[in-house]
C-alpha cells in the first residue's frame, strides 16, 4: 500500500489530499483570496491524516504541485513538502500544476487548454491532447484576439481554469472554442493519480535543489 500526501497551493485554493494507491481517501481544501495557505496548510495536513487514521510514518511520499502559479503559494507549498520529506525521510514528487488543472475535464477528441490567471492580459497555459499528452510547453503568454488561431481551424479547444474568462473576452469568437461553465482552480484531488504514477516509476526530485516553476519574476500573491 502506498499512501501519498498531495499538496496543491499554486493559486488561492489551498488543497491537501491523502491518496492510497492513487485514489483519494481524504481531502481538505479552501479557496481564499487572502492566501491563508501559511495558516491553513499544516492544519489541513493534520486533518486529512487524522480523518484517514493514518500516521505520518505510514506515508510513502510527499507530492507537491510544481507550478506555474502564485509565487507565495508555490513557495509555501514547496517549503512544507520539503520539510516533511526531510523530517520523515520520504521522496519528493512534483506534478505540473497545469496538468493537474487539465485533468479536471475529459474529452473524447480535441485539445485541452488549462489557463491560469497571471495578471493583466496574461495567462499561464499549456496544451494537452485528449489523453493528456503534452502538445506544447508551459508558457506565460499575453492573450490577444489571435491567440491559438493556428489550432482553432483544426481542433476543438477546451479551456479550463481561472484564466478562461480572459480568453473568452479577448480571443476571436469561434465555434471551436469551448469554455467550462464555471471558474475552476487546481486541486489536490486530481494530483492523486498523477503522483502515484510518478511514484511507481521512481520519478523523484532532488529535495535539496528542487525549485518550483515560477515562469515569471516575483509577483506578490
Amino acid at each position: 500500500m502506498s499512501y501519498i500526501l498531495n499538496i496543491e497551493s499554486s493559486t488561492t485554493n489551498c488543497s491537501i489530499s491523502l491518496a492510497l494507491n492513487g485514489k483519494v481517501i481524504a481531502i481538505k481544501e479552501k479557496n481564499d483570496e487572502s492566501y491563508s495557505h501559511s495558516t491553513k496548510l499544516h492544519s489541513f495536513i493534520d486533518e486529512v491524516l487524522k480523518e484517514s487514521n493514518v500516521s505520518s510514518r505510514e506515508l510513502s511520499a510527499i507530492a507537491v504541485s510544481k507550478g506555474p502559479g502564485s509565487y507565495t503559494g508555490l513557495r509555501i507549498g514547496v517549503a512544507a513538502a520539503k520539510g516533511l520529506c526531510y523530517a520523515l525521510d520520504l521522496p519528493l514528487i512534483s506534478v505540473s500544476t497545469l496538468l493537474v488543472l487539465a485533468k479536471q475535464i475529459k474529452v473524447e477528441s480535441g485539445l485541452i487548454i488549462p489557463v491560469m490567471d497571471a495578471r493583466r492580459d496574461e495567462v499561464y497555459s499549456a496544451i494537452f491532447d485528449s489523453s493528456y499528452n503534452s502538445i506544447r510547453e508551459v508558457l506565460a503568454e499575453i492573450i490577444t484576439k489571435d491567440s491559438f488561431q493556428e489550432l482553432i481551424s483544426r481542433n476543438k479547444l477546451f479551456f479550463v481554469g481561472n484564466g478562461q474568462e480572459k480568453c473568452k473576452r479577448l480571443i476571436k469568437n469561434n465555434s471551436n472554442l469551448i469554455f467550462s461553465s464555471h471558474e475552476t482552480f487546481p486541486s489536490s484531488n486530481e494530483m492523486a493519480g498523477l503522483s502515484f504514477e510518478r511514484f511507481k516509476n521512481s520519478k523523484f526530485e532532488d529535495i535539496a535543489y528542487f525549485e518550483p516553476d515560477y515562469l515569471k519574476n516575483f509577483i506578490p500573491g
